[in-house]
């Protein structure tokens, strides 16, 4: 790590610093990386609640996003709350014209709190961005929320769930597993073409809020450092895992 590449974080805050574009940076900071911001909304929320949501105009989203590329050398791009089908257009505008930077999407529909982060319009709008990013990295309820209008398939299954994700566009996905039960946190990598690789790391009686936006940061980072996708996977579970076994 002889030198310090760009990220762009696309995001919204969270006044308490415990999620969004905060937790991003922190994360970014940790891994050497160096942080460019796009901010999609401002929320005002505590640990416990989020109280108010103000979602930027789309077009200064696109705005910041393309001022960041054009000041910096952005060698990944992370992208977590987009708050209405608007901005996802807008964002979709800029990755259009930047497709060789690799894009870690992190589907943020609910906050931990269960305060809604994605107008319900927009998620049709949401898979329509899949394609353009190299990973998508839901958790089991976004997995099923996304899958359930997309595929007459009703099974239960991770796996059929995540390949229709995968004929809606996606290249890769990342499921993760820390909602599920058992002694592992499995997350598992989803790609046409390829066998299934599970990542486990043994489940922790601790919480902690932002960890979604603490691994697809974490992985967007290592891809930045130019890591493949499984390499950066693994090395980001290890770094949200040994924060989870800090708290």
């Amino acid at each position: 790590m002889n030198h310090m590449p760009h990220v762009l974080v696309v995001a919204g805050s969270d006044s308490s610093g415990g999620a969004g574009i905060v937790r991003d940076i922190e994360t970014l900071a940790a891994f050497g990386a160096k942080a460019s911001v796009s901010i999609t909304a401002v929320t005002v929320q505590t640990h416990h609640c989020v109280e108010y949501v103000d979602a930027m105009a789309p077009e200064r989203v696109a705005q910041q996003m393309c001022a960041a590329l054009s000041a910096n050398p952005i060698a990944a791009i992370k992208i977590g709350m987009l708050a209405a089908s608007a901005t996802i257009a807008a964002v979709a505008r800029v990755l259009a014209d930047h497709p060789e930077i690799p894009v870690v999407l992190d589907p943020v529909l609910v906050s931990t709190s269960g305060r809604a982060l994605l107008t319900l319009d927009a998620t049709d709008a949401l898979r329509g961005l899949f394609g353009s990013c190299t990973l998508i990295t839901p958790n089991l309820p976004e997995l099923s929320a996304l899958a359930v209008s997309i595929s007459t398939i009703s099974a239960e299954s991770v796996s059929n769930q995540a390949q229709t994700l995968l004929r809606a566009g996606a290249q890769a996905v990342l499921v993760k597993g820390g909602h599920g039960d058992g002694a592992k946190s499995t997350d598992i990598l989803f790609r046409a073409g390829h066998a299934d690789q599970p990542f486990d790391a043994p489940r922790l009686a601790a919480a902690m809020r932002g960890t979604g936006c603490m691994l697809a940061s974490a992985i967007a980072a290592r891809l930045a450092f130019g890591d493949t996708l499984s390499t950066a996977i693994a090395g980001a579970k290890a770094f949200v895992h040994a924060k989870l076994r800090e708290t």
